[in-house]
């Protein structure tokens, strides 16, 4: 289970939130002892992106020897 605070990967595309498989974000919350999250992503200046609710099969702790990899919003996604 991932804990609050920590950081998670996105495991598949949320187009409605403007999101992408792979993306990183923070569990701001636990559902029902790991069942689900809120996780928030930002950019990496620190504007929030998206605070969204998913399952916990829609998320994955991060693995060990991962690296970070940027990309740039879409227009209608950014502020």
């Amino acid at each position: 289970m991932i804990q609050e605070l920590e950081s998670d990967i996105l495991t598949e595309d949320l187009p409605e939130s403007g999101l992408r498989r792979g993306d990183i974000g923070t569990v701001v919350l636990t559902h029902r002892n790991g069942t689900g999250y809120e996780v928030e992503f930002v950019t990496l200046d620190g504007e929030t992106v998206a605070v969204v609710t998913v399952l916990a099969s829609q998320v994955r702790p991060i693995g060990r020897r991962e690296i970070a990899h940027v990309r740039v919003l879409e227009d209608q996604f950014a502020s």
